[in-house]
């Protein structure tokens, strides 16, 4: 296992589509998949109104996952961070040109920008379990 710096993550970030958002309301932890975008160093999605939408209103602070799993080696990245529609004219039209739009054919009118505070990563290479008596413990 290797751990990614920050610029490491990032550039993995960048190579996908696709992540695990985490939220938290309540008694209530969600994980939703959505597609996104790298903005600087921040992400930014597209949503709908809804509960994705409203708990971020209660609670704006969530975990972002994205990974590749190879054959022989993977890697995983994590991020924690504070969401927030974006309101600004300003905001908006820049977001309008980054390169998302949803995966599925619904209207998804509203941006939203994870702004990062933590983000750690890890690399994977696949081999064999080590048999017990191999291993010191320790």
């Amino acid at each position: 296992m290797t751990v990614l710096d920050d610029a490491a993550c990032w550039e993995r970030l960048a190579t996908q589509q696709v992540g695990r958002l985490v939220t938290h309301v309540g008694d209530l932890v969600d994980v939703v998949p959505i597609n996104f975008v790298v903005d600087g160093e921040s992400i930014v999605f597209r949503t709908a109104s809804g509960s994705k939408l409203a708990g971020l209103t209660v609670n704006n602070a969530v975990a972002f996952e994205v990974d590749e799993i190879g054959e022989e080696r993977g890697w995983s990245v994590v991020l924690h961070g504070r969401a927030h529609a974006l309101e600004t004219e300003a905001e908006i039209a820049a977001a309008e040109k980054l390169p998302l739009r949803p995966y599925v054919p619904t209207l998804k009118p509203t941006f939203v920008r994870v702004v990062v505070e933590t983000l750690s990563g890890r690399a994977y290479e696949f081999g064999e379990e080590p048999r017990h008596e191999d291993v010191q413990e320790g």
